[in-house]
């Protein structure tokens, strides 16, 4: 008897095993966030939105007559505001969820509101939550960028009308077909950290404002110096340092990615701010604070959609293109064709997206350095799908920005009077002033 009450139990217990081995493969398979990613994307997350507030806000304040300085800061902080509750309402939930009958175009609703997600959802390797604000920075600074475009003549109510609009319909489905799953992922578009998503989109944006809302009173004529180049070195110090939030956090991971990213933002920046610099030294005779400051953006611009797939030499050589294409850009775009996108949007944003998204097809190849291509098997063929989403993104941006601006339009007055603008917004608009009369 004494055997047999030893044998039971022991078979039982052997009996069991499988289900205590099953419970714990089951609980072994739900997602858990790893601490060392989660941490390194919350640093991540601080550092983008340090670069709009107050990297990008301090960046072009600097660079606009005193009269609007506070109109600049005034933006990029209402900007943040408005953009941060459109993305928690539907904005996350159409960029990065399953859009039924028309996926690959948009997402679809049942993330709005963050509803189901908890402390407990996990994308990746990373909190949810962390995900979306991670992304919700990237939201901000879009529109953000687009403000230099029509900086110093816009009504702020018309600003903010166009924010909200152009979030939701530009924006929003650009960021879905590249990076929640949409057709031109499908293609293979590679875009690490916002070459297309950010600089394209509001390159091109700004340039439609700029046309449609026309120059400022004076333009190209009367001069309109920047009013602090102290200010926007500090912002431009700002949005270096903030950079590699945006393009080494893209990674998701702290990881050997995000390093190389890191590195390659760097590399990138640093050639794009020589390269302005010595362009210009030879055309004008003295390099100026604002060139390298410039060429130092042209060049961070350049190298994000490429940073995650190349090697340091390929950022250096970006960069190096950046900063020279991107000055003669600012140049044809101001003196020859007059257009006055006020603080250099387009032609270094803008331009700066088209030159790194293309040059990620070539420098991303594993001979070159690069991790090689996510779905293409060539350069060549690279070159093409990137080609391909530059355009569409160039397209549906520019289209898109134009039917809201004359939407708007027929609500409310887009441009401020003569008399404001000469004025100054930060009266005309805020009554107030940035510095003492």
């Amino acid at each position: 008897m004494r055997a047999l009450s030893i044998r039971v139990p022991a078979a039982l217990g052997l009996l069991l095993c499988p289900l205590f081995s099953f419970a714990q493969d089951a609980v072994a398979a739900v997602p858990v966030a790893d601490t060392g990613d989660t941490a390194w994307i919350i640093a991540a997350t601080a550092l983008v939105l340090f670069m709009t507030l107050p990297g990008l806000a301090l960046f072009y304040a600097g660079l606009v007559r005193a009269k609007n300085v506070l109109s600049i800061l005034m933006q990029c902080f209402a900007i943040t505001g408005v953009v941060s509750l459109l993305w928690l309402a539907v904005g996350y939930s159409l960029t990065f969820s399953d859009g039924g009958a028309v996926q690959g175009f948009i997402g679809g609703l049942d993330k709005a509101f963050l509803l189901g997600v908890s402390r407990e959802s996990v994308t990746g390797t990373i909190p949810e939550s962390l995900f979306f604000m991670f992304q919700m920075t990237f939201a901000i600074i879009t529109p953000a960028l687009v403000i230099g475009g029509f900086a110093e003549r816009k009504r702020f109510s018309a600003v903010l009308g166009f924010t909200v609009l152009w979030s939701l319909f530009v924006y929003v489905p650009l960021a879905h077909w590249v990076w929640g799953g949409g057709w031109l992922a499908q293609l293979g578009v590679m875009d690490f950290a916002g070459g297309i998503v950010v600089h394209v989109s509001a390159g091109a944006s700004a340039l439609v404002c700029a046309l449609v809302l026309g120059k400022r009173r004076g333009f190209p004529h009367t001069a309109m110096t920047p009013h602090s180049l102290p200010l926007t070195v500090a912002g431009a110090g700002m949005l270096w340092v903030g950079w590699f939030g945006f393009n080494a956090g893209s990674a998701l991971a702290a990881n050997g990615s995000a390093g190389m990213a890191m590195l390659t933002t760097h590399m990138g920046a640093s050639a794009g701010a020589l390269s302005w610099m010595f362009v210009e030294w030879k055309k004008y005779g003295k390099p100026s604070t604002l060139g390298v400051v410039t060429g130092m953006v042209a060049g961070l611009g350049t190298i994000t959609p490429a940073s995650g797939f190349v090697g340091p030499l390929g950022a250096v050589a970006i960069g190096l293109i950046a900063g020279s294409v991107c000055f003669f850009a600012t140049q044809f775009l101001k003196r020859r064709l007059e257009i006055d996108d006020s603080l250099d949007v387009s032609p270094v944003h803008g331009v700066g997206g088209v030159i790194g998204s293309l040059l990620t097809g070539v420098f991303a190849a594993v001979s070159l350095g690069g991790t090689g291509f996510t779905v293409q098997t060539s350069i060549g063929a690279q070159l093409a799908v990137q080609a391909l989403g530059v355009l569409a993104a160039a397209a549906w941006c520019a289209l898109l920005t134009w039917a809201i601006l004359k939407l708007l339009s027929a609500f409310v007055r887009l441009r401020v009077g003569e008399d404001k603008e000469t004025e100054g917004l930060d009266l005309a608009e805020h009554g107030e002033r940035g510095y003492s009369p």
